[in-house]
């Protein structure tokens, strides 16, 4: 089932009470904080599962217990889910409870005294650079479609975007002249990133050698195009990227993703800043970025194996 249809099904499971009011909260979350679609979907859904779970039993969602969070979350562990899922619930809940108690449709918290589980935090899926390597030259560059996903594999690895950035990246954003790209993310804060020589080149060639082809003496502002002279959408680049892999023979996880930490590893590994590389990624807390820093320790740690006599 896609994503759309399960959202839907997940809907009608609610009663409208409770559609109404998770709509308000997340209406007030754009509005207030400017957050983006995806995150708002995120919370419409993790909200949808507990409005869903609690309407056979005769419960609103603003009217939920603690008893009742712990209950859901319980059936949910018993069922399988991770504990990294657990944690995205309570604090989705978190957020509209007290956004509940601020509006004065309730007096207390439910979600106070329930703690978050407790959980290491993964390393990111990355890259080696050879892999990056393959990855960039599997796209066939003699065909449009693959000459616009070599611009975009070598745009998306040299900046380190998000692929949400990357897919609604427009002409006015560009700047291949000074090697910049200026960047809306989270938030809706700017940040101008810096483009490698590389990935100009292979933009460059996609504008002058593909684009039009692509679009047909149709118009659009965005810079990297589907066949239907739209803007390419993050569920298609995200197939054709998992395409790359396997002709690339990369078997590991791979995700847009994946090239964003890809880039963001491989400076700290040469040697960046931390407070450069969180600025370049668009992170607005520099523990976020910290991350990088265990990825980089695991790199040596790793060679310290292989090549001392007592590793």
């Amino acid at each position: 089932m896609r994503l759309a249809d399960r959202r839907v099904s997940l809907v009608r499971r609610c009663t409208d009470d409770d559609v109404s009011v998770i709509d308000h909260f997340a209406d007030t979350l754009w509005l207030e904080n400017g957050l983006s679609e995806n995150t708002l979907a995120a919370y419409r859904r993790d909200l949808y599962r507990l409005a869903a779970w609690l309407k056979p039993r005769q419960l609103a969602l603003v009217e939920a217990t603690p008893a009742d969070l712990l209950a859901f979350l319980a059936e949910q562990r018993q069922t399988g889910h991770a504990l990294r899922s657990t944690a995205r619930l309570l604090s989705s809940w978190r957020r509209f409870y007290r956004y509940l108690v601020r509006e004065g449709r309730r007096k207390d918290d439910p979600t106070a005294n329930i703690e978050s589980p407790k959980m290491d935090r993964p390393l990111p899926h990355s890259l080696s650079e050879a892999e990056v390597e393959a990855l960039l030259k599997a796209p066939d560059v003699e065909q449009s479609i693959g000459l616009r996903d070599r611009a975009m594999l070598e745009l998306l690895y040299a900046s380190g975007l998000r692929v949400s950035e990357l897919v609604a990246l427009s002409h006015d954003q560009l700047n291949l002249g000074q090697g910049v790209v200026r960047v809306m993310g989270k938030g809706n804060k700017e940040r101008l990133v810096p483009v490698g020589d590389e990935a100009v080149i292979w933009i460059q060639r996609y504008l002058r050698d593909a684009r039009a082809e692509l679009l047909k003496d149709r118009q659009s502002d965005r810079v990297f195009i589907s066949r239907k002279a739209s803007g390419i959408s993050r569920q298609a680049f995200w197939y054709r990227l998992r395409q790359y892999a396997v002709t690339a023979s990369i078997r590991k996880h791979l995700s847009p993703h994946t090239l964003r930490h890809a880039f963001a590893t491989h400076l700290v590994n040469h040697g960046a800043d931390l407070r450069v590389v969180q600025m370049l990624l668009g992170h607005s807390d520099l523990s976020t970025t910290q991350i990088y820093t265990h990825v980089a320790r695991e790199r040596l740690k790793s060679l310290h194996r292989q090549h001392h006599p007592r590793g």
